[in-house]
């Protein structure tokens, strides 16, 4: 059927000189014809520093949506020039979905040749997708500096030490930022999933850590930091970044996503949300997944980091609670979180409703849920 539609399409296209000039346009662009752009405003934070506005009506902005990874156990990014029409699948698919943000993530080594040298061919891919979003009415959280695939890790960059990587790092982020540039689909820059600042353990590779299923989503930005504090560390980093960042493009939002460790220890204070790194901060971004009977210890680790700029959950599932308990973590926090953001693994409501197991029976409820629990324009 879907083949059907899309020679109905162009046939219909060949009997128009307008819809033969749409194709062309949007052909050059990389698009298929039926995504055309939409007219996306850029996104800011309010006058009283405490929620998201649209820039130019000043409506109140609810960011809302997916962490987009792509097919299992890889990332997108590593088949994108082969399978380009399944992106585009995925991306209508989360739209319907109920998603207004989508949040990708970059892996340094697809961006950087060398220590000093970027892929061109790959930074305009990366534009083709902010067009992609543009066209399916998505805003993209663009998460960087990733190095989720052990393997994948460029040799050149794991020989370099804590200085050199720091401007390996800022030189991708000024990359990045001169292709978004502009672009109204940003929604914001995170500069990198999770950072910490520790040793490695023995057997550990010497900048990653937390692997899950076969990927790294922890990276350490200091795996010396000697007698420095974490803090001055972090805020440190965070600085280079930002400034790589605003160098280029003094406009979209800056942020980074953090694992919120007072979940672990109540009373652990935030590291990349402390004062001297916050400031160079636009909003604040945390990752949670509630354990089954402690909603109220997730609460209170999640209200360490109201700290006077607007929060969105980056990261939430039902992964270690039901979907009741999911609800009341969500419904507990609503007073300070302004946007939350869970999970597509590529598969539909339909696609789920097809299989019989439980897994599928699960992920399909938690789709519905999510679609149901979108803001309303």
């Amino acid at each position: 059927m879907r083949k059907w539609n899309i020679a109905r399409r162009h046939l219909h296209a060949s009997y128009s000189p307008f819809c033969v000039l749409m194709s062309l346009l949007l052909a050059a662009r990389g698009l298929t014809a039926d995504l055309q752009p939409q007219v996306l405003e850029p996104v800011g934070i309010s006058a009283d520093g405490a929620s998201f506005v649209l820039k130019r009506s000043g409506d109140r902005f609810v960011p809302w949506g997916f962490n987009y990874l792509g097919e299992s156990d890889t990332v997108f990014e590593e088949y994108w020039a082969e399978k380009w029409p399944a992106i585009e699948e995925d991306f209508r698919e989360m739209k319907k979905l109920g998603a207004n943000v989508v949040r990708v993530h970059l892996q340094l080594g697809t961006y950087m040749a060398a220590a000093d040298r970027t892929r061109p061919e790959e930074l305009a891919r990366l534009r083709k997708l902010l067009d992609l979003a543009q066209a399916t009415g998505l805003y993209l959280d663009v998460t960087g500096l990733g190095c989720y695939h052990l393997a994948k890790v460029p040799v050149w960059l794991d020989a370099l030490d804590e200085q050199q990587r720091w401007e390996v790092q800022a030189r991708f982020w000024r990359a990045v930022a001169r292709t978004c540039k502009g672009h109204p689909a940003v929604f914001c820059y995170d500069l990198m999933n999770e950072p910490v600042v520790t040793e490695a353990k023995p057997g550990e590779p010497p900048w990653l850590t937390g692997e899950l299923g076969g990927l790294y989503f922890v990276q350490r930005i200091s795996n010396k930091p000697g007698g420095r504090a974490q803090r001055d560390i972090a805020a440190a980093w965070v600085a280079r970044m930002t400034k790589a960042i605003r160098e280029v493009d003094p406009e979209h939002l800056i942020t980074v996503g953090v694992i919120p460790w007072a979940m672990v220890w109540p009373n652990a204070k935030p590291v990349f949300y402390a004062p001297a790194a916050a400031g160079h901060l636009d909003f604040v971004s945390v990752h949670f997944y509630p354990q089954a009977g402690k909603v109220k210890e997730a609460l209170a680790a999640l209200k360490v980091y109201d700290v006077g700029k607007p929060m969105v959950v980056e990261e939430i599932f039902p992964l270690n609670c039901s979907l009741a308990e999911l609800d009341e973590f969500m419904r507990g926090g609503g007073g300070i979180v302004e946007g939350w953001i869970s999970h597509y693994f590529g598969r539909s409501i339909a696609d789920y409703a097809g299989e019989k197991d439980m897994k599928s029976a699960v992920m399909q409820q938690f789709l519905e849920y999510w679609q149901n629990k979108a803001p309303r324009p």
